[in-house]
């Protein structure tokens, strides 16, 4: 693997221009093919194989007229008056309604009897001639501005439903912008001149540029999340920076150690840009294991972000070596006041003396170490999912101000409709009958009239439950309706179906950590010739990810400093997030523990001493994963300044796991657990050792020459 990541940074290194002209042609003709041929963002919320699924595919198939997406438009008036007084001007908004795009029809509340015993709320339901998830934004724009005349006449109008939260258009706070700018501080100071820290940067931007053009690329040809280009963008930042910050790093080492530029870049690029390859192939491993979910919104976001990882990796080991063979000594210009050109001997940096420290006491460390993660983790013992409604939108959106109108009006339950669909070919019950069995239930509130096919053959009863859709009982009534039900009767609906999605996604859980475990413990095995330490790896790394599980559940499910982060309320963890989380925590981990380790096993490779050789690839590496975390932290907390309370969540958990990963994972356990376990660090069966191909992060003629071991310190 080194020869070959050597002789393509060397290629690209030699023919600069050729190179970059080759980029600029890529990212042009992929953000034109986007432009011209990308598809609308949709989230496909269907869960195969589960009963809401074949109760929409039933209804796709004989009904059509009830499969179609639907939305409501809201009016309401302060307390004490009445909605009437405003007919004119909401009926003249209805109109308007019925003519734009895509509305088939449009029920007038007040004939249609959906006002509020007090008077105060009514809403008119809108039927779409296409299922939501294939609507868009544009049309449900067109129909929310229709409303602007009945708020100038003084009455609250708000357009939500089930369309309106499917399709409603991202919200992008600017914040990430933010994110950016502190990442180019902190490189600067890393690096201490201006034009190396511009590197990474302008590569993270091609990087998401690219990235993010080729998900818009993808959607043109199959279902593609909403939140793809978010996450997408997020990790794209994050690893697009850290690649080019770990090779640049390795190649001023090796111009401060004496070699020309060009050997400089060659060396690092065969090290550090062999485990760039590395650690965005742990990420792609583990973004691609979403497909084992089975649902296509997790899936595509998992392929989308792969994607862009995957041009982070190819603009770090053919445009970056191109950049700086142009620049040669230039790289160091602008240099910051007072910053040295040369680095200081392993032996004297703090990162040193403290991974001595660290190994002389192995137990205390570890124990305190575990103890803080575990303390941490201890809150996602109590962590309580559930699929996301309009209710956990950003409190200025429409649809969510639609929906708390409606709470305020009809109910929580009239927010999370189910619908019962009867194949009267394939039931024996009448439709009175299942009409009494499902009423019967406490967790209903009402049911609506029933709807019958054009061929009489299906028929469909709306059935509003007493609570809220999130809400844990609403998922209780859910399962005794279900079973009361005749064969035949099944059960679909927006709530019905993130119910079941919510339900597949923690049952495929332990299947999906298991294989990205598994690959992640085979890869490491194989890079680093070890049992040991990609058993380690895995180990820390479940530790860091439940420090970020139980930090978002105590700020976000229990309230804990929600103050902080803008919280008004507490909310249930998305039950997506655990499954994403863990693919993004688990392969950026990943990311630190490459490059600590390839840096580790060279120096012992050179030694055979391990504890010196922990301290040497400690203090070699420790500054720039510190920089390259803080980077990452600051890109991904720029996200927790969005006014969408699921983006902030995602935000803080990956801010914090990276934290905790970068600091008292590889800086105190690594140590403290490579201490303790000796030469059985790169213990490997000799059967094994023959069977596994050899693919090493550094080759023999670029390890660091052989040291001879310093006496090690027992003080910090």
């Amino acid at each position: 693997m080194h020869r070959m990541v050597r002789r393509i940074g060397d290629a690209s290194a030699r023919r600069p221009w050729v190179t970059i002209g080759a980029w600029l042609i890529a990212l042009a003709l992929v953000l034109g093919l986007a432009a011209a041929f990308g598809g609308t963002l949709v989230d496909d919320y269907d869960a195969p194989g589960s009963q809401s699924a074949e109760a929409s595919e039933l209804l796709r198939e004989r009904f059509p007229e009830a499969s179609g997406g639907s939305a409501v438009a809201v009016f309401a008036v302060k307390e004490g008056q009445r909605v009437e007084r405003h007919r004119p001007a909401i009926q003249a908004a209805l109109a308007r309604m019925a003519s734009k795009p895509h509305v088939k029809a449009v029920a007038d509340p007040f004939t249609a009897g959906t006002v509020s015993p007090d008077g105060r709320v009514a809403y008119a339901t809108l039927t779409f001639d296409r299922p939501s998830t294939e609507l868009g934004w544009e049309p449900l724009e067109a129909v929310a501005g229709t409303l602007k005349p009945v708020r100038d006449a003084g009455a609250m109008a708000e357009l939500g439903g089930e369309a309106a939260f499917i399709n409603a258009k991202p919200v992008n706070s600017g914040t990430e912008l933010i994110g950016v700018l502190a990442a180019l501080v902190v490189l600067i100071v890393a690096f201490g001149t201006v034009a190396a820290a511009l590197l990474p940067v302008a590569l993270a931007l091609v990087t998401v540029g690219a990235g993010v053009a080729s998900i818009f690329l993808f959607a043109g040809t199959m279902d593609v999340s909403t939140s793809a280009p978010t996450v997408g963008a997020m990790i794209g930042l994050g690893v697009g920076i850290d690649y080019a910050l770990f090779i640049m790093e390795r190649y001023r080492q090796n111009r401060a150690g004496g070699r020309d530029n060009a050997a400089a870049l060659s060396d690092a690029m065969a090290s550090a840009g062999s485990a760039a390859v590395f650690a965005g192939g742990t990420v792609v491993l583990a973004m691609g294991a979403l497909l084992l979910t089975g649902l296509g919104m997790i899936a595509s976001a998992g392929v989308g972000t792969a994607l862009v990882v995957l041009f982070a990796v190819a603009t770090a080991l053919t445009l970056l070596p191109a950049l700086l063979s142009l620049l040669g000594d230039r790289v160091d210009a602008w240099r910051l006041p007072g910053r040295r050109r040369t680095a200081k001997p392993a032996e004297r940096t703090a990162w040193w003396r403290f991974a001595h420290h660290v190994s002389g006491r192995p137990w205390p460390y570890l124990i305190a170490a575990s103890a803080v993660l575990l303390t941490l983790a201890a809150p996602a013992l109590r962590m309580e999912t559930a699929f996301p409604d309009a209710g956990d939108e950003a409190p200025g959106a429409s649809h969510r101000r639609a929906y708390e109108l409606l709470a305020e009006g009809f109910g929580p339950g009239i927010n999370g409709p189910l619908l019962i669909v009867a194949d009267l070919r394939a039931t024996g019950a009448s439709v009175p009958a299942i009409a009494e069995r499902v009423a019967a239930d406490p967790g209903i509130a009402s049911v609506g009239e029933p709807r019958s096919s054009a061929a009489g053959d299906t028929v469909v009863l709306p059935a509003v439950p007493t609570t809220a859709p999130t809400d844990p009982r609403t998922s209780r009534t859910l399962d005794r309706v279900r079973d009361v039900l005749p064969a035949g009767v099944t059960v679909a609906g927006l709530t019905a179906t993130t119910d079941d999605v919510s339900r597949q996604l923690s049952d495929t859980l332990p299947i999906f950590v298991a294989a990205v475990l598994l690959a992640s413990f085979l890869l490491l095995m194989v890079v680093f010739r070890s049992v040991a330490v990609p058993l380690k790896a895995v180990v820390m790394n479940l530790l860091s990810i439940g420090g970020a599980y139980g930090v978002v559940v105590a700020v976000f499910q229990w309230g804990w400093l929600g103050g902080l982060f803008g919280l008004e309320e507490t909310y249930q963890i998305a039950s997506p997030l655990p499954v994403v989380f863990f693919a993004v925590l688990f392969g950026l981990s990943m990311d630190y523990e490459v490059f600590l380790l390839s840096r580790i096993r060279e120096h012992y490779d050179a030694t055979g001493d391990t504890a010196e050789s922990v301290a040497r690839g400690v203090a070699s590496t420790g500054r720039v994963i510190t920089s390259a975390a803080l980077i990452m932290t600051v890109v991904f907390l720029g996200f927790v300044a969005n006014p969408h309370p699921m983006v902030t969540m995602l935000g803080l958990g990956l801010a914090t796991a990276i934290v905790l990963d970068a600091t008292v994972v590889r800086m105190v356990l690594v140590p403290a657990t490579m201490a303790l376990l000796g030469r059985a660090n790169w213990w490997l069966p000799g059967w094994l050792d023959r069977v596994l191909p050899r693919v090493g992060t550094a080759e023999t003629a670029s390890e660091p020459e052989p040291v001879k071991p310093l006496a090690t310190t027992s003080a910090g």
